[in-house]
């Protein structure tokens, strides 16, 4: 009660959204002066869960099914070849210097609110569908004991582990349904008392020489300094052999998802944005990403929109700052992504481009996010055009409440996209919708 009073209070002071979410999605977005304030905008959905047999809405022409349930805060979703699912079961690690005074305490009661509150489960869970009807028969602890753990990414014997402090390798044989070796650690990772966007993700490159791994900022735009930052706002490239690294790209200031374009190569990520400049900025982003390229945080947003809170500033960077390729909206705080393949068509308008979980915005008002969404891609790049639903309704239709949270997704081998919900504490499945007579959960060509 106190932290809906609260979070209505703090509601009440804040700012609303002149521009609808669209003005702030595609290659082009709308940019409006920044509208601070002391007290930001607070317009928290609270976290309820899913009423018995409820369930998302998927887009026309797709069908949603409840994969796996009773799981603890899943956050991140990885496909082993054998076609086992892999959850990380994850919340926010212990922060002690992240709950001192006014803000800290205000953080505490909102993130609560929200359903991010409580211990960390701190494991990994295998689920596997051996016989492909969308219902998995085994379940087990894959992994216990980690630390806020988040991407995971099998190369030939290895899994590798983001938990939120190190990039762990444990030895894997194919079939395992638990790990019981002790893992190894490759490389550390920033962490800390404050440790603010915790989550590390990780992906393999190309010929498995290489880890990319991403490290979010420390801060909302620097506010500690750029010595809190050291490291963070970045994605590394670690030596999957020796542990040695580098900054691979940096000025990212939250990276979560990471994903090869299957007919490119090029490594794209998807990247939330700062807050408090009001609820119209800034739009949390979908980029490709280069090989020593600079994005702009803290200095500067979508190139050189220059942020004057940050002081000093530093022009010379400013002047460096890559544009994202495509803006996703203010606040929806973009986390899952997955491309589309060849064995992966949902529907044909489907068929080339992102899939983006969407976890839902705290900083604006109305809020957004809160959904699965698709941007379109053409010749490997995004088009023009907005992104497309494909899994609504994890808010009440007052938009209060939250049934659900996406977070990581990811295909299951078998025409299924696979939906990590944190909030509702499911994994959700989403598929072509089958032709009459088809039994439930199974793609048309099962």
């Amino acid at each position: 009660m106190l932290a809906a009073a609260l979070s209505l209070a703090l509601a009440a002071c804040g700012e609303e959204a002149q521009l609808p979410i669209e003005a702030g999605q595609g290659p082009d977005p709308v940019l409006p002066p920044p509208s601070p304030s002391l007290i930001p905008t607070v317009r928290i959905a609270e976290a309820v869960g899913w009423p018995e047999g409820a369930a998302p809405t998927p887009a026309e022409g797709l069908a949603v099914s409840e994969f796996a349930g009773d799981l603890r805060h899943p956050r991140w979703l990885y496909l082993l070849p054998n076609g086992d699912v892999l959850v990380a079961e994850s919340n926010a690690p212990e922060r002690p210097g992240d709950s001192g005074g006014l803000r800290g305490w205000i953080t505490g009661l909102v993130m609560g609110y929200a359903g991010a509150g409580g211990p960390s489960a701190d494991r990994i869970t295998l689920l596997r569908d051996a016989d492909g009807d969308g219902v998995p028969e085994t379940r087990s602890v894959f992994l216990d004991g980690l630390r806020s753990p988040f991407g995971m990414v099998l190369v030939g014997d290895d899994l590798y582990v983001a938990n939120t402090d190190a990039l762990v390798r444990f030895p894997y044989e194919p079939g395992q349904t638990a790990i019981e070796a002790e893992g190894e650690t490759l490389v550390p990772l920033p962490a800390g008392p404050i440790n603010r966007h915790w989550t590390r993700n990780v992906v393999a490159g190309p010929a498995g020489e290489a880890l990319y791994v991403t490290v979010g900022s420390n801060s909302n735009v620097a506010e500690n300094g750029m010595t809190a930052e050291r490291g963070r706002a970045a994605i590394w490239r670690v030596d999957r052999d020796t542990g040695e690294h580098r900054i691979f790209a940096s000025g990212l200031r939250n990276p979560n998802g990471l994903a090869w374009h299957p007919g490119t190569g090029v490594l794209w990520t998807v990247v939330n944005e700062r807050d408090e400049l009001g609820s119209d900025l800034v739009p949390d982003y979908l980029t490709s990403v280069r090989d020593g390229g600079f994005y702009g945080w803290p200095y500067s947003y979508f190139g050189d929109h220059v942020d004057e809170r940050v002081e000093p500033q530093d022009p010379e960077l400013v002047a460096q700052a890559i544009v994202p390729d495509y803006a996703l909206g203010a606040h929806v705080a973009a986390l899952g992504l997955a491309f589309a393949g060849t064995a992966d068509v949902l529907a044909p308008r489907f068929a080339e481009g992102a899939f983006v979980g969407m976890h839902g915005s705290w900083n604006r008002d109305p809020r957004s996010g809160y959904k699965v969404a698709f941007v379109p891609f053409a010749d490997g790049r995004p088009t023009d055009a907005k992104p497309l639903d494909v899994l609504t309704g994890f808010l009440d239709e007052a938009a209060d409440e939250a049934r659900g949270r996406p977070v990581g997704v990811a295909f299951d081998g078998r025409g299924g996209l696979l939906v990590a919900d944190d909030v509702g504490n499911k994994v959700w499945r989403v598929t072509a919708a089958p032709a009459p007579g088809a039994a439930p959960g199974l793609a048309p060509d099962q």
